[in-house]
C-alpha cells in the first residue's frame, strides 16, 4: 500500500469534482484552492504546538493569507477619492464631503 500524502482530498471530493460541469482551469483552481486551505488549517494547527487552533493567531494569519476583497463600500469610497482628485487636478474640485458622510453611515 502506498502512503497518502497529507494534502490529497478524499474521494468523495475528487469524485465532485470530476463531475463539475467546468472547463480544466476552472477546476484545477478548485483544487489548488482545497490544497491551499489544508495547508493553511495545518500551518494554524502547527502554530498552536498541534492541540486547538489559538483562533486569535489563526484568525491574524488567515486574515494574512486570505484577504477579503473590498466591500462595495470600500471601493465606493476609493472611486470617490479618485474622483476627488481627478476634479483638483483639473480645477473643478467641489464638496463631495456630504457623498463620503453618506457611504461610510452604508454598513460594509
Amino acid at each position: 500500500m502506498t502512503q497518502q500524502h497529507p494534502i490529497t482530498p478524499p474521494p468523495e471530493l475528487v469524485q465532485q469534482w470530476a463531475h463539475l460541469p467546468a472547463d480544466w482551469n476552472t477546476v484545477a483552481s478548485l483544487i489548488a484552492q482545497w490544497g491551499a486551505d489544508q495547508e493553511l488549517e495545518a500551518c494554524c494547527k502547527w502554530l498552536n504546538g498541534g492541540s486547538e487552533i489559538d483562533y486569535d493567531t489563526a484568525a491574524l494569519l488567515r486574515a494574512a493569507r486570505r484577504p477579503k476583497p473590498p466591500s462595495l463600500k470600500e471601493q465606493a469610497l476609493l472611486q470617490l477619492d479618485v474622483l476627488n482628485a481627478d476634479l483638483s487636478t483639473h480645477g473643478s474640485g467641489c464638496d463631495l464631503s456630504q457623498i463620503r458622510r453618506a457611504l461610510e453611515q452604508l454598513p460594509n
